[in-house]
């Protein structure tokens, strides 16, 4: 489903990914872990196409990202990749539901379809009665419930999430932690976490540890 091959990154002289290999199957959730400057977050930022690599092929879906040009490389992240950050990214000036909205009209989604989609997914998170509220009024927890719905609107092949619990309290943690696996019971989602947070990652399908820009364990990496 993901297949990173020989992935290297540096910036200036500092190398921060010397040679990345890892498959992420179909409905699998991992958690990558490690050290503060280990190249979690960059790995996940190349994977999301949101930066290049150095060196190296990344494969989603069977489509190689290296032969789009940049116009294709934004669509196709548009509508294969959903991402959760730390800190929300919403646009506080929106509503939740028109958060949730945003990448499907980005997608030229039909506004009438979008909407009806972002309140399907608000309703599935428990956030109905909040969709009309804007961020500075939700809680940190249903901020980040926002955001999942709008990671989830286009029908991503994955979810990248960067510490997506990092800001959350032990109780919305938790809650967070089990609704992507509720996602991945209904949807048949895809996760690539990373994560400095134990007990997610001791829950996860596969925990991914990173050292120094290198995988340094990668238990079941199944073809």
């Amino acid at each position: 489903m993901i297949k990173v091959e020989g992935i290297t990154k540096s910036f200036g002289s500092l190398k921060v990914l010397k040679g990345i290999d890892l498959q992420i199957n179909k409905s699998e959730i991992i958690s990558i872990v490690g050290a503060s400057g280990a190249g979690k977050t960059t790995l996940l930022q190349i994977m999301g196409t949101l930066d290049k690599p150095d060196s190296g092929s990344i494969i989603i879906n069977g489509q190689q990202l290296s032969r789009l040009n940049d116009t294709k490389l934004s669509d196709f992240r548009n509508r294969n990749i959903g991402f959760i950050f730390q800190f929300h990214q919403l646009l506080p000036e929106f509503t939740a539901l028109e958060n949730v909205m945003i990448p499907a009209l980005i997608a030229k989604e039909n506004e009438s379809k979008a909407k009806n989609k972002a309140k399907e997914l608000l309703d599935l998170l428990g956030l109905s009665d909040r969709q009309e509220h804007k961020p500075n009024e939700l809680s940190g927890g249903e901020k980040q419930r926002v955001a999942v719905a709008r990671a989830l609107i286009n029908n991503p092949a994955v979810i990248l999430a960067d510490e997506p619990s990092g800001s959350l309290d032990t109780e919305n943690k938790e809650e967070l932690h089990q609704l992507f696996f509720q996602l991945r019971d209904k949807f048949g989602q895809t996760f690539v976490i990373v994560t400095h947070d134990e007990q997610l990652a001791s829950i996860t399908d596969r925990t991914v540890h990173m050292r120094d820009g290198l995988i340094i364990d990668n238990p079941t990496n199944a073809e």
